[in-house]
């Protein structure tokens, strides 16, 4: 069973805040180790930064093809 989008549009970002504040307690040189893409530091803050962006230009892709369409 796939959870609706409105439930996804609030899971996601809690679960990347969840893994942030995660790799803040547990990496020792947390901002500062964060370069290496081997790293969860690295991936938990992409993550946050990657999902809005996302939403974005889908919603925008999405609108633009609902304009195209009707008129």
């Amino acid at each position: 069973m796939i959870p609706s989008l409105p439930t996804l549009t609030v899971l996601i970002p809690l679960v990347s805040l969840a893994g942030l504040f995660y790799s803040a307690s547990v990496e020792e040189g947390f901002p500062q180790d964060c370069t290496s893409a081997s790293s969860l530091c690295f991936y938990s803050l992409l993550l946050p930064v990657t999902v809005p962006v996302y939403v974005f230009f889908h919603l925008w892709t999405w609108m633009g093809l609902k304009l195209f369409r009707h008129n």
